[in-house]
């Protein structure tokens, strides 16, 4: 089992920047793949960023040169700084990690006021 735990969601102005972190617990895989994934109200879940363990990255084209994801394997946490924040970006965000098996956080939500 794996426990994913996010923090850093909150308020913010359009414009605006936030960080989020997730911190996984449990028995961790060192070959993993973490990221990020967002769901607006109504809608389903979608990408948003993604990272190896290996560090290499994707991401949604609608967060390119606005979002940063990263990570620190020896503290099994995943960040993801937001940068330039649209209204379009209000949303639950969630952590999720996986080796032999996926796993996701609670969620964490981000809104953006215009």
């Amino acid at each position: 089992q794996v426990q994913l735990v996010e923090s850093g969601g909150g308020l913010v102005q359009a414009g605006g920047s936030l960080r989020l972190s997730c911190v996984a617990s449990g028995s961790i895989f060192s070959t993993n793949f973490m990221g990020w994934y967002r769901q607006h109200p109504g809608k389903q879940r979608e990408l948003v960023a993604t990272i190896t363990s290996g560090g290499f990255t994707n991401y949604v084209d609608s967060v390119k040169g606005r979002f940063t994801i990263s990570r620190d394997n020896a503290k099994n946490t995943v960040y993801l700084q937001m940068n330039s924040l649209k209204p379009e970006d209000t949303a639950v965000y969630y952590c999720y990690y996986n080796a032999h098996s996926a796993y996701w956080g609670q969620g964490t939500q981000v809104t953006v006021s215009s």
